[in-house]
Formats: C-alpha cells, sequence, structure tokens
C-alpha cells in the first residue's frame, strides 16, 4: 500500500515538474522573441537573434529574412541606449573588401556612438554577416531584401530559364514564346535580373527603413544613404550637424542634402567649410544622400513613377521625377568637400576586376593630406546654382511589367 501511494506521489510530482519546466521555457522564449522583436536586446537575446540566420539552402535563406526583418534586432541596443543622431543606411551586395574598408571608416569617425548604421543586404553570406556582427562601436541593424537574385535563382525576380535572352529581336521572342516577349524596354533588349536588382534594393529599402524600422518611428532627422564601396571622413558627425545647421537657418526649402561628391579631395583644403545650393542631379549628388521623412513621402507619392520609368538605375530616375512627377524640383544643399568617398573601382558600371589594396592605400594618403582641414569651425553657402528638371536619355533595362509590379508593390508588402 504504501509502495502504490509512494509511486503515485513520485508520478504525481514528475508531472507538476514538466509543467512547471514548460511554463517557464515557454515565458522565457516569449520574453526573449519579444525582446528582440521590438529592437530592445536584452542579455541572453544576441545569441538567439543573430544565430537564426540560416545559410544551407535557399528556402532556409528565405525563412531566416522574413524572420530577421521582422525581429530587427539591434545590435549593441544595450551598450548604446540613447536615441541616435546620425542614422546611415548602408547598401550591401558582395564586395566584402570595401564594406571593411566602410567599416573601418566608421570606428574612425568622430562620435560614433552617436550613430545608428543599417546595413541592408542583397546578397546573404555568413562572411559579410560577421563582418557586420564585429562592430561594437555603435548601434546597428541588419536587413535583407527579400527579392534577391540570391533567393530566387531561377524564377522571377532571379532569372527564370524560360526568361527572353537579352539580345534577341521581338519577333523571334514570340516565336520562342519566351516569358517576357512582350515587354523589351525602350532599346529593343530584355531583362537581367543582375541589373536590375539594384534599382529594386533601392526602392525596397527606402520603404523599410522610413516604414518598418521600429528603431527609427521617432527619427525626425535626415537619413544618409550610402554604399558598401563609399568611406566616410573623421568629422562626418560634426560636419551633418553643422549642414543641418545651416539648412535650417539658410536653406528651409533645401529638399535633399549631399554630404558627399565625385569631385576628389584635391581642393579639399580650400572647399571643406564651404557649401552650395544646386538642382539635384544624379552624376553629382548621388552619394552620401541625405533625405528627410518630407522628402520620402513626396517619393512615395511618385511610386508608380518611379517604378515604371524605363531606366535601370535608382539616381537616373529620381533626377527625371525631379520636376515632373514631383512638381518643383528637388533643391540639394552641397558640400563642396565631400564628406564620402568613393572607393569602388569595380561593380555594376565598372568592367574590370577590383582592387581594393589599391583604393585603401589612395585613401590612406588623402586622409593624410586633408586632415588639417576637417572639423571646420562654420559652414558657409557660397554658390547658387540652378534649380530646374534636367531631362535625359533614358538608359533602358526597365521594361519588364514584372519588374514594374513587383516594384510598384513594395509598399503594400512591407
Amino acid at each position: 500500500m504504501r509502495l502504490r501511494l509512494l509511486k503515485k506521489n513520485v508520478a504525481a510530482f514528475l508531472v507538476i515538474s514538466v509543467i512547471l519546466f514548460i511554463l517557464l521555457y515557454s515565458k522565457f522564449v516569449i520574453t526573449s522573441e519579444r525582446a528582440a522583436g521590438e529592437g530592445f536586446p536584452y542579455e541572453g537575446t544576441q545569441a538567439v537573434a543573430v544565430n537564426a540566420f540560416q545559410y544551407g539552402t535557399v528556402l532556409n535563406m528565405r525563412k531566416s529574412v522574413y524572420d530577421s526583418n521582422y525581429r530587427q534586432f539591434v545590435q549593441n541596443g544595450d551598450k548604446f541606449p540613447d536615441e541616435p543622431e546620425v542614422v546611415i543606411v548602408v547598401q550591401v551586395h558582395n564586395r566584402t573588401a570595401y564594406l571593411k574598408m566602410l567599416i573601418e571608416s566608421l570606428e574612425k569617425a568622430a562620435e560614433v556612438h552617436k550613430f545608428f548604421v543599417v546595413f541592408s543586404h542583397d546578397y546573404f553570406s555568413e562572411e559579410i554577416s560577421d563582418l557586420v556582427r564585429g562592430i561594437t562601436f555603435c548601434k546597428v541593424l541588419q536587413i535583407h531584401f527579400p527579392y534577391s537574385v540570391q533567393l530566387y535563382p531561377n524564377e522571377f525576380p532571379g532569372q527564370d530559364p524560360q526568361d527572353c535572352p537579352r539580345d534577341i529581336s521581338k519577333d523571334n521572342a514570340r516565336k520562342t514564346k519566351c516569358i517576357n516577349a512582350e515587354h523589351p524596354d525602350s532599346y529593343g533588349h530584355y531583362r537581367e535580373s543582375s541589373i536590375t536588382q539594384t534599382k529594386h534594393h533601392w526602392w525596397w529599402k527606402l520603404h523599410f527603413v522610413f516604414e518598418r524600422v521600429k528603431a527609427l518611428q521617432g527619427y525626425k532627422d535626415f537619413v544618409i544613404f550610402i554604399e558598401e564601396d563609399n568611406y566616410i571622413l573623421p568629422d562626418f558627425y560634426q560636419f551633418f550637424k553643422s549642414m543641418t545647421k545651416l539648412r535650417n537657418s539658410h536653406c528651409e526649402d533645401c529638399d535633399v542634402l549631399a554630404l558627399g561628391n565625385h569631385d576628389g579631395v584635391s581642393h579639399f583644403v580650400e572647399l571643406s567649410a564651404k557649401t552650395e545650393t544646386s538642382g539635384w542631379m544624379s552624376t553629382k549628388h548621388n552619394i552620401g544622400m541625405g533625405i528627410s521623412r518630407e522628402v520620402y513621402y513626396k517619393l512615395m507619392g511618385c511610386n508608380s513613377e518611379f517604378c515604371t520609368y524605363d531606366d535601370y538605375n535608382w539616381d537616373w530616375t529620381l533626377q527625371n521625377l525631379s520636376g515632373t512627377c514631383i512638381q518643383k524640383p528637388l533643391k540639394a544643399l552641397v558640400a563642396c568637400g565631400t564628406r564620402v568617398l568613393h572607393t569602388g573601382d569595380c561593380g555594376l558600371h565598372h568592367n574590370q576586376a577590383c582592387h581594393p589594396d589599391v583604393a585603401k592605400q589612395k585613401v590612406e594618403t588623402d586622409l593624410r593630406d586633408l586632415k588639417p582641414a576637417l572639423f571646420p569651425q562654420a559652414l558657409t553657402i557660397t554658390g547658387n546654382g540652378p534649380v530646374e528638371h534636367k531631362p535625359h536619355m533614358k538608359n533602358g533595362g526597365w521594361g519588364d511589367v514584372r519588374d514594374h509590379t513587383l516594384c510598384t508593390n513594395y509598399a503594400a508588402r512591407l
């Protein structure tokens, strides 16, 4: 009799223990997921959040992309709890050596602990992820373009085997009954997924940063957009703050900030403290571009026009909108002495091998030469260029209606 009672008591104890364990474990998991999802990391959540990305198969990567974009784990959020004073968004592809240089430049920037840097990826690898995860000097968020060619290698928005070859004539395309026979671009060429991806990524990223990044919902200043092959100067923070102050006091109608230019640093010492105003131009002002929430809403009013304009370049497309769909041409406040260098010598618009070592040596030489002119006491506006619509010949590469539809729907799919 006593043995039966003992067995019953032991069994009851085991059942109760199991139930308590399940309840405690469930509470721990829910708390961890909530912390990661809300972007406020607690002790112990970092390993859960950053190890979730699975690279094994395309399906695993798709799931990881959606999960990561939902959770939005803010790296170093506990170390730097204050609201950010500078937000930089980096569009990243697969040029790891250049990305490493950019990260080194960020680490050397004054007041970097006040930065919040968002890395937006369209190529997913452990090497790139580990490089970003190694950042300890500011708050960081990694987001992932969910319509990357890497995630859809054999179907749209990647390259479907049934897609028309780029240079086939429309008549022959109809005869072969390839998928997009009716939709070549303005020059008779059919889409190439490797070409269209950059514009897709840029427009999706713009939506996602202003609409979905939880940590930025209360941020009211300009967001600076750069790319993996850019390099910021040590006084970037101070210059950005001075530039926004100058804009608010002397150029309230300036829509966009251009903290970089493509002129290099040959006259940097004379130009360091100078700015100018002009109409926004693709070839001049697409590097270190500062966009406010107000301008973002103007761009969203031209969602259809952006997504259907037959140019695979986001910046040329934006220039076309300025003064057409956006009736008043975009006005830019421009740094005459660039605070963002362009290190890339390869990529989408370059048919040559990458030479990051050469680029790094040049940057180091430039930094030694311009160091005395950094951190100017005050900025001045020294020139006022025309603000008008600048028509140009479209570059094509964006004639496929599937690209138009996907691009237009980003706002609805976020």
